[in-house]
This record gives structure tokens, C-alpha cells and sequence, in this order.
């Protein structure tokens, strides 16, 4: 199961998870209770009930490289291209706008 924590402009947002029927994204509490919250996407709107989909949501999906900097990606790693969230938690901690996408493992290490 991988797992990527959500940030929205610096702030810990949601938890993105790959499972056996597909993915599930929710909310932090403390990110919903703080005053004005942003939702990651128009597509995803803040609530406190979990998002699933079968396949990685568009909005997701739409963060992952393409063209030439996908080529890079798949050829300094040994990630498949139809393997989606691992291409999301390589190449999109810091991607350009206000989300960001930093693998669970990650972020703790760094906390210790």
C-alpha cells in the first residue's frame, strides 16, 4: 500500500492512498477545521468524508509529467508507466502550482 501525504501550499491537507480496489483520498480534520480552507482541486471539494476511485484521480493523474520529462523519469527509474502512483510520488513533490505529493515514508524520515 503507498500512501502520499497532501500539501497544499505548505500545509499538511490530506492522505492519498493506493489500495486493492484503487485509491482513497480524504481530508485532515485539522485542515478542514482551520479557518478558510482551500481544496486541493475543483474536483475534489472539501469534505470530510473519503474520496475512492478505481483508477488515481484525474486531478492526481494530471500532476504526473509528460513528454520528454516522463522519459526521464521512466529512464532513471525502474517504474512502469502504467504504474501511476509511484510516477506521482517520484516526480511530484515539488511540482509547479499550490499541491504538492511527498511519499508517507518520506516525510516521517525527514521528521526524525
Amino acid at each position: 500500500m503507498k500512501q502520499a501525504n497532501i500539501f497544499y501550499k505548505d500545509r499538511h491537507a490530506g492522505v492519498l492512498t493506493e489500495t486493492d480496489a484503487g485509491y482513497e483520498f480524504r481530508y485532515l480534520s485539522d485542515y478542514l477545521s482551520m479557518e478558510s480552507p482551500q481544496a486541493v482541486s475543483l474536483t475534489l471539494p472539501l469534505r470530510g468524508e473519503t474520496y475512492t476511485s478505481r483508477v488515481l484521480f484525474p486531478f492526481f493523474d494530471g500532476l504526473i509529467p509528460e513528454g520528454w520529462l516522463l522519459d526521464v523519469a521512466l529512464r532513471n527509474t525502474d517504474i512502469s508507466m502504467l504504474d501511476r502512483m509511484s510516477l506521482l510520488l517520484t516526480c511530484c513533490k515539488d511540482c509547479i502550482g499550490a499541491v504538492s505529493v511527498v511519499p508517507v515514508e518520506e516525510r516521517e524520515e525527514s521528521d526524525v
